[in-house]
């Protein structure tokens, strides 16, 4: 076997999800699959360089717009993106355009030659049925063309849709959308086994002891669900704001961990 690969230069990419909402809070500080994995590379190279330019809130446009020139000027040799959720949800968007984008941001990574790890979306079927009609075909859809790009361009895969673990809501936050602190441990875990690191394997994948009594479904979960997290999601939309507007990246340049 050839020796596990050890980088210099990680830098994360995307929307909150790699920014690690849901994992810490804003007050102290949120941490996120991106900054565990980081953590896992540094096992491996104590000095390795990691910058986390991830915003909230952001599409896919956004993110080639905003983070793509400065991801490209740190020259990574290890880039973590994972992108798209933000476009799946947007009403009346232009979705096929964002897909454009989003192969448009791969081709461009890779062309440096660093090694790109990605993530497909989770079955909404399973998380939040009540949605599941609306957003299900989209992530389908987004899910079928990040394949067609991992094939396409060589990226790592970490396949989140197909994971047994994915259906347990203790995977995500109250909000359904974001990992909660276990998601976000074994997302790290996850992009891990895709670059085959040392001592990675698919335990990630497996769901932990009582899952049957933390699946979604119960109607009045459902309706809970819809009050706390759709209800302020339809407002901010209806008002054009986003809760990544004023936002900066929370790790912007390379620095080693501390």
């Amino acid at each position: 076997m050839p020796p596990a690969p050890r980088f210099e230069r990680f830098v994360a990419m995307g929307d909150s999800q790699t920014e690690g909402l849901w994992d810490g809070a804003d007050d102290t500080g949120v941490r996120g699959w991106a900054d565990r994995f980081a953590e896992r590379l540094a096992r491996d190279n104590p000095a390795i360089g990691y910058a986390n330019l991830a915003v909230r809130g952001r599409r896919v446009a956004e993110i080639r717009d905003e983070q793509l020139d400065a991801a490209l000027a740190m020259r990574p040799d290890l880039v973590g993106i994972c992108a798209g959720m933000n476009d799946v949800t947007a009403p009346g968007s232009d979705f096929v355009a964002a897909l454009d984008v989003l192969e448009e941001l791969y081709a461009k990574l890779r062309a440096t030659g660093a090694t790109v790890v990605t993530t497909t979306f989770p079955d909404a079927r399973r998380i939040v049925p009540l949605a599941a009609r609306l957003i299900g075909p989209r992530i389908d859809l987004i899910n079928e063309r990040i394949r067609l790009c991992a094939n396409r361009y060589d990226l790592h895969l970490v396949d989140l849709f197909g994971a047994p673990s994915m259906a347990d809501l203790r995977m995500w936050s109250p909000d359904r959308l974001h990992g909660s602190p276990e998601g976000h441990h074994r997302f790290a875990l996850a992009a891990a086994q895709a670059l085959s690191l040392d001592d990675a394997d698919d335990s990630w994948t497996v769901p932990p002891p009582n899952t049957e009594k933390h699946r979604a479904g119960d109607i009045f979960g459902e309706l809970a669900w819809v009050a706390a997290t759709v209800r302020p999601w339809l407002w901010r939309r209806l008002r054009g704001t986003s809760t990544g507007d004023g936002r900066i990246a929370k790790r912007p340049t390379l620095r080693p961990l501390d």
